[in-house]
C-alpha cells in the first residue's frame, strides 16, 4: 500500500516536531552550561556571548557532587542487580510452571503499577523506623534503605516484563536440556538466559534508570553523607544565588552514564522491550 502525499506530509511533520522538542531543551541546557553566570542571568541568548568552561570545573567544588555520583551509581547498581535475579526466578517460575494462585500473583505484579509512588512514601518510612526500633538496624538514612526502596519499585515490572520474554522462548528448550540431563535450574541457566539477553538487558536499564533518576523517596531517606545526584542538584539552588549555569553542566555530566548504556545498548534494549510487551 501506497503512502499519499498527506500522510507523507504529515509524518514529516510530527519527526520534525518531536525534534525540535528534544533538541531545543538539549540546545539551552548545553549553551547554558558554558556561559558565566552572569550571562545566564541576564536575557537569554542562544548563542554564548562569552564561551567557558569554568562552570563544568566549579560544579565539582560548589556542592560535593563526586561524593553523590558515588552513591547514585552504587545505589542504583546494587537495586538493579537484586531485583534482575529475583525477577529472573519469578519470571521463570510464573512463566514455566502453573501452580495455585499463579493468575492472582501476575495480576497482583501488575496491578502495583497502578498506584502513583507517592503513595507509599510514609507506609516505606514508618516501616524501616519500626524495624529500627525492633531490631537496632538502621535503614532511614542508609544506602540500605534507598536501595530496598528501590528495588520494592521496579520488581514487580522487572518481573511481568520477563515473563513475557521467557514466554516467547519455546519450551522444547527446556525440555531438550533436561533430556541432556540438566535440571530446572540448569536449562535455566544454560538456555534460557541465553536466550533472554534482550530481555535482561531491558530490564537492567529500566531499573537503573528509574534508580538513578528519582527524587521523592532520595530526599527523604538520605543525609548529607549518602545524599544522591537527584537530591544533590538541589543544592546548586542557595538562599543568596542560583548557579544556573553549574546546574546544567552537572544535568549533562550525570546524564552521562544513561546516555553511554543506552547507546551501547539499544538494539538489545528495544528488541527486549518489544517481545515483554507483546506477550
Amino acid at each position: 500500500m501506497r503512502e499519499t502525499v498527506s500522510s507523507h506530509i504529515f509524518r514529516w511533520v510530527v519527526i520534525a516536531f518531536l525534534t525540535i522538542f528534544t533538541v531545543v531543551p538539549l540546545w539551552v541546557m548545553v549553551t547554558s552550561s558554558m556561559k558565566p553566570l552572569s550571562e545566564v542571568q541576564a536575557a537569554f541568548t542562544w548563542i554564548p556571548r562569552n564561551i567557558t568552561f569554568q562552570p563544568f570545573i566549579d560544579m565539582w567544588s560548589t556542592v560535593p557532587l563526586a561524593s553523590y555520583f558515588v552513591n547514585s551509581l552504587i545505589v542504583s547498581s546494587a537495586a538493579t542487580l537484586i531485583s534482575l535475579v529475583i525477577a529472573v526466578f519469578a519470571a521463570y517460575a510464573v512463566s514455566r510452571y502453573r501452580f495455585k494462585g499463579r493468575n492472582v500473583f501476575t495480576t497482583t505484579v501488575l496491578s502495583t503499577q497502578m498506584f502513583p509512588g507517592v503513595l507509599f512514601l510514609l507506609p516505606l518510612f514508618l516501616i524501616f523506623v519500626n524495624i529500627n526500633q525492633a531490631t537496632g538496624i538502621q535503614l532511614v538514612g542508609t544506602r540500605w534503605g534507598l536501595i530496598i526502596t528501590y528495588f520494592t519499585f521496579v520488581l514487580p515490572f522487572s518481573i511481568w516484563m520477563l515473563a513475557g520474554y521467557f514466554d516467547g522462548i519455546p519450551r522444547d528448550l527446556d525440555e531438550a536440556a533436561k533430556v541432556d540431563g540438566s535440571g530446572p535450574m540448569g536449562a535455566l541457566w544454560h538456555v534460557v538466559l541465553p536466550a533472554a539477553r534482550p530481555g535482561l538487558i531491558a530490564v537492567a536499564i529500566y531499573s537503573f534508570m528509574t534508580s538513578w533518576g528519582e527524587v521523592l523517596f532520595a530526599s527523604v531517606m538520605t543525609t548529607d553523607e549518602n545524599r544522591t545526584l537527584a537530591v544533590g542538584l538541589q543544592l546548586y539552588s542557595t538562599q543568596t544565588n542560583v548557579y544556573w549555569n553549574q546546574i546544567m553542566a552537572a544535568s549533562l555530566v550525570v546524564s552521562i552514564p544513561i546516555v553511554v548504556a543506552f547507546l551501547l545498548l539499544q538494539r538489545n534494549f528495544v528488541a527486549g522491550l518489544t517481545a515483554g510487551a507483546v506477550k
